[in-house]
């Protein structure tokens, strides 16, 4: 019979949070880059998967670039609901920004039936009434990302980042690929693996980056 696992009763938040970067430090793989360090560590924080490491690709000056745009009071578009409530809003609003998830709405859904495709392409088309300084969390849906790429191909769009994290199988690793070439400041997970939650933590480790308030939500 093994033995049951003596676990203190209560561990305070903050506390939980603390041990787990530091075994995050003391398991990474390699020594990482200091700007995308923290970005890194956070996506590792929420998914325990340290293959990200290696697999989150950055533009250059993406991090730089993209808590320039939240301080300047930027708005994030994500493509689900899940990502939307795993963003810190309270944080994003104190220097002005908004969430944003149109998967839901009731004009998203007719327009995609009537055009044959998906609510998360139609959701990047509406997303263009936002304004210029927008970053875009796609953590599920990878035509997301190929109609963003189509967009700022035709000049419509000019997002000051997108984080493009799709998780799957079809057309996932592609449209990483093609958002990568689209000119526009990226952070991508290449590959299947990503997720709501991992776009949500870039976008939270980006606005952690900002002050040395506390990270919690």
């Amino acid at each position: 019979m093994s033995r049951i696992p003596q676990i203190p009763p209560t561990i305070p938040p903050a506390e939980i949070e603390r041990r787990s970067f530091a075994i995050i430090e003391r398991e990474l793989p390699h020594a990482l880059d200091p700007v995308q360090a923290p970005i890194i560590k956070r996506v590792i924080h929420a998914t325990a998967d340290f293959s990200y490491a290696d697999t989150l690709r950055f533009s250059e000056g993406a991090v730089e670039r993209g808590r320039a745009a939240l301080a300047g009071g930027a708005h994030i578009v994500t493509d689900t609901q899940m990502a939307k409530a795993g963003i810190n809003r309270k944080r994003l609003a104190a220097y002005g920004g908004e969430v944003h998830c149109f998967m839901a709405d009731e004009d998203v859904a007719a327009e995609a039936a009537r055009c044959g495709v998906t609510r998360a392409a139609i959701s990047m088309q509406k997303s263009a009434t936002i304004g210029e300084n927008c970053i875009y969390a796609i953590g599920n849906a990878p035509t997301a990302l190929i109609r963003l790429y189509e967009l700022i191909g035709q000049g419509s769009l000019r997002p000051a980042l997108v984080i493009g994290v799709p998780v799957g199988f079809v057309h996932v690793e592609e449209a990483k690929e093609l958002l990568m070439s689209a000119g526009v400041p990226y952070i991508v997970a290449v590959g299947r693996r990503g997720g709501s939650s991992v776009a949500a933590a870039i976008c939270n480790a980006l606005l952690y980056g900002l002050d040395d308030a506390p990270a919690g939500h």
